[in-house]
This record gives C-alpha cells, sequence and structure tokens, in this order.
C-alpha cells in the first residue's frame, strides 16, 4: 500500500485489522471522518450478510485473507455503484440534504419522503428497496425449452418487465441474450 494509505495486518489466527492513516483537523472533520469510516465497516458488514447471504469465511493463510478481503471490497464497491445507479428505481434519497452536524440524526429530501409516502413513480411503477429489486431482477431467467417428442432444445430469454429494462438502462448495459 502506498504510504499514509493504510496498514493490513493479518493476525495469524484468520482476523485481519485494516487500520486507515487518515490526516485531520480538528472539530467536525473528526466526526466527519469517524462517520465515513464507520460507514466502511457498516457497508462491509452489510454486503456479507444481506447483499450477499455469505456464511463465515475463515482462512489461515495471509495471502488466502488478503484476497478474501479485497473480493469482499470489490463487492463492496460494487454494490455502493449499483445503489447510486439504481436510485430512481428505489426508495434511495437522490439528493440527500448537504451534512450539517455529522453526529445529527439523518435527515431525508423532500423528493425521498415523496417516494416514501407515494410508493410509485409517474408511470405506477413501484419503488423497491435495493434487496426487493435484486429479487425482481432475478426473475428474468434464461430456460433451455425442449419440445416434446425431440432432443431440440432452443434457449429463451423471459420478457424483461420495464423495471427490469430500466435497471440495464441505469447501469448502461443491455439485457444479455447470450451467455457467453
Amino acid at each position: 500500500m502506498p504510504p499514509g494509505a493504510g496498514e493490513f495486518r493479518y493476525g495469524g489466527d484468520g482476523s485481519v485489522d485494516l487500520r486507515f492513516g487518515v490526516v485531520v483537523v480538528r472539530g467536525e472533520a473528526d466526526e466527519r471522518v469517524n462517520a465515513a469510516l464507520f460507514g466502511v465497516e457498516r457497508d462491509f458488514r452489510h454486503i456479507k450478510s444481506d447483499d450477499l447471504d455469505l456464511r463465515p469465511v475463515f482462512h489461515r493463510l495471509e495471502e488466502r485473507v488478503r484476497a478474501h478481503v479485497l473480493i469482499c471490497m470489490l463487492a463492496c464497491y460494487l454494490t455502493w455503484h449499483l445503489r447510486r445507479a439504481w436510485a430512481p428505481l428505489t426508495f434511495t434519497d437522490e439528493n440527500p440534504p448537504g451534512p450539517g452536524n455529522p453526529v445529527a440524526p439523518a435527515r431525508r429530501s423532500a423528493a425521498a419522503q415523496a417516494k416514501a409516502s407515494c410508493q410509485y413513480d409517474q408511470a405506477g411503477q413501484p419503488y423497491r428497496s435495493f434487496r426487493s429489486l435484486l429479487e425482481h431482477l432475478a426473475t428474468l431467467t434464461r430456460n433451455q425449452v425442449r419440445y416434446t417428442g425431440t432432443q431440440v432444445t432452443i434457449p429463451m430469454l423471459t420478457e424483461p418487465t420495464s423495471a427490469q429494462r430500466e435497471a440495464f438502462t441505469l447501469i448502461g448495459t443491455a439485457i444479455p441474450l447470450t451467455l457467453k
């Protein structure tokens, strides 16, 4: 790691200690940095339990521990990007109010309040949580259809819903029609 970027300590018992050296100005900056680091810890915990639903993995070799942490951090980064890209489809606050006091309770914007109270967008599509949007995207499946009395199989993709089309549009990719 570059100097000052952080430090990775392997405990030998499968534990990992990540430390980030942060240069901070006294006062509010301390609270903001602590809140940001708390967010990183929360996201790392979330990614393993809620988003990926992974069981605990215990590695003993330092190389494997480093690889495991890297994969988890990449998954966390991907999830962060997807949450931002899919904010228009979810209850996520797209324009949260600026940080006032970092230790004060978070406030929602008027648009987020409207999403929560209305539950549907202007097109009549329901807003979803990030988890339920992933579950909805999982219904877009590719099936192998075999006609009775033949050995011929034909791949068929289920018809995507408007929400599924919009989700792929928001991340700038087409719905994959074939496996590569």
